[in-house]
């Protein structure tokens, strides 16, 4: 029994070197980028791009979600709005660079306010909040505490109802007390490793990844224990709060239009995106086939589109939609006819 013991502590001990010399390798292979800034009592990371002369659209803050960092939302849509709109690229608290804060940062009403006030930070009074995947839950409860705040909502495959079902063994596994610090330290780098080439293309599908996303991108990073368990604690703490707090969107009169594919395999497009267009007063819902979890790479003309109306501009949506559309389709037949 002892010689077991002594092995088991061993292992332990072995597999928490590993992951601490892997996290930090992992810091070196993706630094930060943006700037860390006090927001009361712990840092947001954040990376603003101010305006330029040429600029013709409305500020924008982008919320990343689950598993992700500001680097996926960066190098989606800098490039494609490059000198037309002040953008502020988030860290969400404990994500990527961002320190964690307290516990009302377990929540998506609690990281929309650290957002509030790193946007008081940086200056920027009013936004068209854009959320993807997670970060939509983010990005509609920024609408719904700070409407005086909220220019608009876009909203790119969101996660933003209840629904049936659970989630994955290792989130709720991880956000244990002790032994989802044993996990986290231990097992999830080594294994979390073996899936990242897999896991990206799998939020991609059924589109192709594109090459140099996950050099561009960082996932690696949600890999380091602590950014791990932070991670497992907001999807653990998700079902939850969005339950109690659907039933409010019909309060947002933020300009809303949502983005979804009908090929979403990470989340029920019927049940989140169909929903708040039904609860959301005079929100459009542009439902593109062909498309998977990422329209924020896929169909970033569309996305943009979308802030061009926010901003007043004459945009026929529906028409750059079925341009979207028509686009995918022939992308799926020259996959298929290879």
């Amino acid at each position: 029994m002892f010689p077991a013991t002594l092995l088991l502590i061993g292992l332990t001990l072995v597999g928490i070197a590993y992951s601490r010399w892997h996290a930090r390798a992992f810091a070196r292979r993706f630094p930060n980028v943006g700037e860390l800034i006090d927001i009361g009592g712990y840092r947001m990371n954040s990376v603003h791009l101010p305006a330029a002369g040429k600029a013709d659209l409305l500020p924008v803050v982008f919320i990343h979600g689950a598993s992700g960092n500001l680097l996926d939302q960066l190098h989606a849509f800098a490039p494609a709005l490059d000198g037309r709109a002040e953008m502020l690229f988030v860290d969400r608290p404990g994500h990527g660079y961002s320190e964690r804060g307290g516990a009302e940062n377990d929540r998506p009403d609690g990281q929309a306010a650290a957002i509030a006030k790193l946007m008081d930070k940086r200056g920027i009074r009013r936004a068209v909040i854009v959320g993807h995947s997670f970060g939509g839950a983010i990005a509609a409860s920024f609408a719904l505490h700070h409407p005086e705040r909220t220019a608009g909502l876009v909203l790119l495959a969101p996660a933003t109802h209840p629904w049936p079902g659970g989630i994955d063994w290792y989130y709720r596994l991880t956000a244990l007390p002790f032994i989802g610090w044993l996990f986290a330290h231990t097992l999830v780098t080594p294994l979390g490793q073996r899936r990242i080439e897999g896991g990206t293309r799998s939020i991609f599908s059924p589109n192709p990844r594109p090459d140099d996303y996950v050099d561009k991108t960082g996932p690696h990073l949600v890999l380091r224990p602590a950014t791990f368990r932070n991670n497992a604690r907001d999807v653990a703490n998700l079902h939850a709060y969005l339950t109690a707090t659907a039933p409010r969107y019909r309060e947002i009169d933020a300009p809303t239009v949502i983005i979804t594919g009908d090929s979403d395999g990470v989340v029920l497009a019927d049940i989140h995106s169909r929903g708040l267009a039904r609860d959301i007063p005079g929100a459009e819902l542009l439902w593109i086939g062909n498309l998977g979890h990422k329209p924020d790479y896929v169909v970033t003309d569309v996305v943009v589109a979308a802030l061009e109306k926010m901003a007043g501009k004459p945009t026929d949506l529906e028409e750059i939609k079925r341009r979207a559309e028509a686009r995918l389709t022939r992308s799926s037949e020259a996959v298929s006819q290879s």
